[in-house]
């Protein structure tokens, strides 16, 4: 079976990221294969992460978003969250599933959100 990389829509209406899904039981989903990865293809370290983090922060900074205050700060609890000596991986996951819901509208931290958010679930 081969991946697919873009996007998938199936069934009524619905919107992920930059995905929008119409008709009956619509299903919008966006999959990124981009991951920051070592030379190995390993899941990106909890310092990667942290640096991905501090992207996202520098990018809310620059933006429009409405919540962008909110948001930072969340990003900034995370930074601390994943770099910690035991990082509280719920926590984590927690976080990064209310980001990729709270960017849907801008495309750039949509696709940023996702990433972070795959780089968690690979902790």
């Amino acid at each position: 079976m081969r991946r697919n990389d873009g996007i998938i829509a199936s069934g009524g209406s619905n919107v992920a990221g930059n995905a929008v899904a119409s008709g009956e039981n619509a299903k919008a989903e966006v999959r990124y294969s981009v991951l920051p990865q070592g030379d190995d293809g390993r899941q990106p370290s909890p310092e990667e992460i942290g640096d991905l983090l501090s992207r996202l922060i520098d990018e809310l900074g620059r933006s429009d978003h409405p919540d962008r205050g909110d948001l930072i700060e969340a990003a900034e609890d995370a930074r601390e969250e994943v770099t910690a000596e035991a990082p509280r991986r719920g926590k984590l996951k927690l976080f990064a599933k209310g980001l990729v819901e709270a960017v849907p509208g801008f495309t750039a931290l949509a696709s940023l959100a996702v990433t972070i958010e795959e780089a968690i679930r690979g902790l």
